[in-house]
């Protein structure tokens, strides 16, 4: 068998059923890639044994006939997924060298169907940042280019699937921490519709956004991977409870007749003219392959960076207040009683931005600030939700940039605030609820990747993965690798 190397998860199945080669030793093979390429910091907890003992019974499974088609196909996990048999930490000291006693339910689902784990991913700590620079344990590295971020919060799971570090890896999405990552380093990067996967075992950030997702080189390996990810937890309030789904039958049936909506007024000054070149491209493709492009307005999606970051740290103030010290978490070794025991482990135990965040959360929240701003954002979030509902009575999807630009040089941002303009594409889709993904479409002339963002309506993923393989069949972008990797 020619080299794993950035073979596909549908490949690696055919080969595994054709026993071409084992689930040991496609395991021993990635494990041998992420020693070799420490460098780039994408895993925070790898544990060879538990490995190759998942990847003995995937064989034994194999040999048994009783195999999905997902056995023996290695996956790596972010680390705001709670796991049994490796740490789990939100890349914060505040949970360091925290081992679960349970399985988050999107990494139990995949256990389930036979997938081996290679380990836990580098993020943002809790989850919190765009740009992967806020971790405890130190940032996470673009195999395309060490000098640039490779998105967040999710940038341990972006850069290990460039890199060829797995053929697929789990994510979260929480204002575009699974697009935005995917696009920086030119991978396929899904969000599914909140609630479609299960939040049990995910470490909270904002409750009524955090999404889980994938990221892998092609939509169909995505699609391959997400029905057995997905399903009903009842333990979870906020799970949707939907029958089994297919989510590869639309793959094959292109985009003639469908109509793309496009948000011309998201094509302005603030869009960098090479990644409008790229994006128009795909547009020109779908025209081309039969879909009608029809001009669409999201006027209050304009509104959706301070609405998000209202809600957001409004929730992330409450989850967060959990981490005291007391019950569990990192404890200061030198304290003062009880209030000062809390204030100091707080102190320690949080890093920068999560600090900033639970502060502008208390804010929001507190007396005489609740109406004006809390409240307030709520209602524009229903607004923005209404106006995507209204755009897919008119369209099938809808297609607009990821990022303003190509992944920025670390340090590049200093002022927090400007890091959070940065979502301004991704975050109105989140507050919707909605499904959606980042594909390649391009690479800059800095030689870095361009991304390109799909949307449906809820619950359409299945839709939305067949466009974004039209795209993908027509073109090679989503197989260009980082050189030296």
């Amino acid at each position: 068998m020619q080299s794993t190397t950035f073979r596909t998860v549908a490949e690696l199945s055919r080969a595994l059923a054709a026993r071409e080669v084992s689930a040991v030793e496609l395991a021993q093979d990635y494990l041998a890639r992420i020693e070799a390429h420490k460098e780039l910091n994408c895993f925070l907890d790898v544990r060879p044994e538990v490995t190759l003992e998942q990847a003995r019974e995937a064989d034994k499974r194999i040999a048994e006939g009783t195999a999905t088609r997902l056995t023996g196909i290695p996956i790596a996990h972010k680390d705001i997924f709670v796991t049994r048999k490796w740490a789990s930490t939100a890349a914060s000291r505040m949970l360091e060298g925290y081992m679960s006693p349970f399985d988050a339910a999107v990494v139990k689902k995949l256990d389930a169907a036979g997938m081996v784990t290679l380990g836990k991913l580098n993020c943002d700590e809790f989850a919190m940042g765009s740009a992967n620079e806020n971790s405890a344990y130190g940032k996470v590295f673009n195999p395309w280019n060490v000098n640039a971020v490779p998105g967040g919060s999710s940038g341990g799971s972006s850069a290990c699937v460039a890199a060829g570090l797995a053929p697929i890896a789990t994510a979260t999405d929480t204002g575009g921490s699974i697009r935005e990552p995917a696009a920086f380093c030119g991978v396929t990067g899904l969000k599914p519709t909140y609630g479609r996967p299960s939040r049990l075992g995910m470490i909270a950030f904002a409750s009524s956004l955090d999404t889980a997702g994938l990221m892998a080189h092609t939509a169909e390996d995505i699609a391959w991977v997400l029905g057995d990810m997905v399903g009903y937890e009842p333990w979870d309030s906020t799970s949707e409870n939907m029958p089994a789904e297919d989510f590869t039958r639309d793959l094959t049936k292109g985009v003639k007749g469908l109509k793309i909506g496009v948000p011309r007024a998201w094509f302005a000054d603030k869009l960098d003219a090479e990644c409008s070149k790229a994006i128009e491209a795909v547009i020109d493709t779908y025209r081309s392959q039969g879909a009608e492009i029809v001009d669409i307005e999201l006027p209050t999606a304009d509104l959706g960076v301070s609405v998000y970051y209202v809600v957001a740290c409004a929730e992330a103030s409450s989850n967060l207040s959990r981490f005291d010290g007391v019950r569990y978490g990192y404890r200061a070794k030198d304290y003062d009683g009880i209030q000062d025991m809390i204030k100091r482990s707080r102190d320690e135990g949080f890093g920068d931005e999560p600090k900033r965040r639970i502060l502008i959360g208390t804010y929001v929240l507190s007396h005489g600030y609740y109406d004006a701003y809390y409240i307030k954002a709520q209602k524009v979030r229903r607004l923005i939700a209404q106006e995507f509902d209204q755009a897919f009575q008119k369209v099938d999807a809808i297609i607009s940039p990821v990022t303003t630009s190509t992944a920025y040089d670390f340090g590049s941002k200093k002022d927090p605030v400007s890091a959070y303009l940065g979502d301004l594409y991704t975050v109105p889709m989140s507050l919707a609820g909605l499904p959606c993904m980042s594909m390649p479409c391009g690479i800059h002339s800095n030689g870095r990747p361009i991304g390109v963002q799909i949307t449906c309506a809820r619950f359409n993923e299945a839709k939305m993965l067949g466009i974004a393989h039209a795209w993908q069949q027509a073109t090679d972008w989503h197989l260009r690798h980082p050189e030296g990797f």
